[in-house]
């Protein structure tokens, strides 16, 4: 082991709580929000842009920030932007409850993608666990689909981790659509050619981690036209 680090409190947020709760924290500051509604076409106008949403729907805003994800590559093309995304899917599993013990989150990254793995135990007793492979997805088709093959790998580095917990049943498992840069850097930032024009997408799994403080900073730089958090690596320039 090269290094370590605690952080007790990381790793323990509930994605279907917190992300619904951002979304009723942002109507109640005025914020309109079209759920299920997916954006087909954005122009730019001469002044703003317009999105035409699949259902026929248009709206228009005087800046765009494009946070779609494994989509924002081919949003990005649609306003001459060239973004290289690659939409993959990682594999969760969850086992059966057993009793409380085990307070922080844990996991170790090593250089392979197959030995990275992460755990945390919640306080109903079952352990939730992710990393390891990730199986390909597909975003036109909105679909992603768990790899059996990608759970076994889980477990068999988890039990290098934690050898007990490769005695516990497997409940349940899942997956979705995520996109991944090939730096492994999201990208952030205003666009050099198109102005009114920003991007906070290619978190490549760390998304939902470091969501909040891209908003801030996101919300920052387009209020204000500046931030002091550097973002010069994360330029979508970068892609040429």
């Amino acid at each position: 082991m090269l290094a370590g680090s605690l952080s007790p409190s990381d790793g323990h947020a509930n994605p279907r709580l917190a992300a619904p709760a951002f979304a009723r924290a942002a109507v109640r500051q005025g914020a309109r929000l079209f759920e299920d509604t997916r954006i087909a076409h954005v122009t730019r106008l001469a002044e703003g842009f317009e999105l035409e949403a699949e259902d026929g729907r248009r709206f228009r805003a005087p800046v765009v920030l494009v946070t779609a994800g494994a989509w924002a590559g081919g949003i990005a093309a649609q306003l001459g932007e060239t973004a290289r995304i690659t939409p993959r899917a990682p594999t969760m599993s969850v086992t059966e409850p057993v009793p409380y013990a085990i307070a922080p989150a844990m996991g170790v990254m090593t250089s392979r993608e197959v030995e990275s793995v992460y755990f945390r135990q919640v306080a109903r007793g079952n352990i939730v666990i992710g990393g390891s492979t990730r199986a390909p997805s597909y975003p036109d088709l909105y679909r992603a689909y768990v790899l059996p093959e990608n759970t076994m790998t889980q477990f068999h580095h988890l039990r290098r981790m934690a050898p007990a917990l490769a005695r516990l049943n497997v409940i349940r498992v899942w997956t979705g659509i995520e996109g991944y840069t090939d730096d492994d850097l999201p990208v952030m930032g205003p666009s050099p050619t198109v102005p009114g024009l920003f991007h906070a997408f290619g978190f490549s799994g760390s998304g939902f981690q470091i969501g909040p403080g891209v908003g801030e900073t996101m919300a920052e730089l387009i209020a204000t036209g500046t931030t002091d958090i550097a973002l010069e690596d994360c330029s979508i320039a970068r892609f040429g």
